[in-house]
């Protein structure tokens, strides 16, 4: 007797990765049983219990287009390449798609969702990254839900290291948008909005993801973020026109200009000075808040400038990919013989 496939996970990797292994061991450890593993390759390779698709395309959203195309699931659930899952995931967004009637408040629930904690196992450098991403300051507060255990709650935006989609729902919008990476999961959230559907975000449905470590590799990845975002914020502004994406630049160009201008008056220099110690004093307040968390001063440190460099990167590049016609999309650089993703 064929087992009935109620999920199907799809991954998008470049190459089979010790991430993309140790992901499926924590899939063969999932409680609930009913569901399949696509992975999605530039060429097609062997790992024994999954299925493996070679796309002969390196992009993230056309993988999972393609994997999707090929489920057998009812249910899409994308990972990236370098997240697992708790044990009790695919139960729990199992119970909650089950939970919801079809209809809720005249809106259809299409999507859930759930946080990205750092792994346990990451290294010094890594886990500094994730605090950076967990943390109200370093997120701008709009994202720490994704990166931190934080109560249920209807969204609009969500990545898809850990997304899970009806795949009617995903279909009837046309899938990933290929054009864009990152940003093809905030463009799919953004086509199920417009059709008025919900994404829900519940922290039982908990998947762990490996951080880009600080400096050099986190904030190219910041980056990437920052340009994209930007062109969304004109292109897109349903969801990415928000303060909240702005703030940041208002910083860095305030930080240039402000230092500049308070040579030449007290005012400025005044208020840029002052400027200057709240923001200061909200990094050592965050740093004060990983300390009693974590329980580690190092952490604690390295936290405050790690911040402060991603405010200033992302800061200093929205307003270029604001400004931008169209943004190339540019797969991540692999070592072929060695397995590994290079940089960002």
């Amino acid at each position: 007797m064929k087992k009935k496939i109620i999920v199907s996970v799809i991954i998008p990797v470049r190459t089979i990765t010790p991430y993309v292994r140790e992901t499926v061991g924590h899939l063969r450890q999932q409680t609930a049983k009913d569901f399949e593993t696509i992975i999605v390759t530039d060429k097609k390779e062997k790992l024994s219990e999954v299925t493996v698709i070679g796309s002969g395309e390196p992009t993230p959203a056309y993988k999972r287009n393609l994997g999707a195309k090929k489920a057998k699931g009812q249910v899409l659930a994308f990972l990236d390449d370098d997240s697992y899952p708790s044990k009790d995931w695919l139960k729990n967004a199992e119970a909650l798609f089950s939970d919801q009637s079809p209809i809720t408040n005249n809106r259809s629930l299409a999507a859930v969702c759930g946080p990205a904690l750092t792994p346990p196992a990451d290294n010094f450098f890594q886990k500094v990254s994730g605090l950076v991403w967990g943390s109200w300051l370093g997120s701008g507060g709009a994202g720490t839900y994704r990166n931190r255990v934080m109560k249920r709650r209807e969204v609009r935006d969500f990545p898809s290291v850990n997304l899970l989609i009806r795949k009617k729902d995903f279909f009837s919008v046309g899938g990933f948008d290929i054009n864009h990476w990152p940003g093809e999961d905030t463009k799919l959230c953004l086509d199920l909005i417009k059709r008025g559907k919900k994404i829900i975000y519940d922290p039982e449905i908990l998947v762990f993801h490996h951080r880009r470590p600080v400096f050099s590799s986190h904030l190219k990845q910041v980056s990437r973020y920052a340009l994209r975002r930007g062109l969304f914020a004109r292109i897109f502004p349903e969801t990415s026109f928000q303060v909240g994406y702005f703030i940041p630049s208002f910083f860095t160009y305030g930080l240039i200009l402000g230092f500049l201008a308070s040579f030449f008056n007290s005012q400025i220099r005044f208020i840029f000075n002052g400027a200057l110690v709240l923001y200061l004093s909200l990094l050592f307040i965050t740093a004060l808040i990983v300390f009693f968390r974590e329980k580690n001063v190092l952490l604690a440190l390295a936290v405050m400038p790690a911040i402060a460099a991603t405010h200033l990167v992302y800061g200093f590049l929205f307003p270029w990919g604001y400004l931008q016609r169209e943004l190339k999309t540019v797969p991540r650089e692999i070592d072929l013989k060695k397995k590994a993703y290079l940089g960002g």
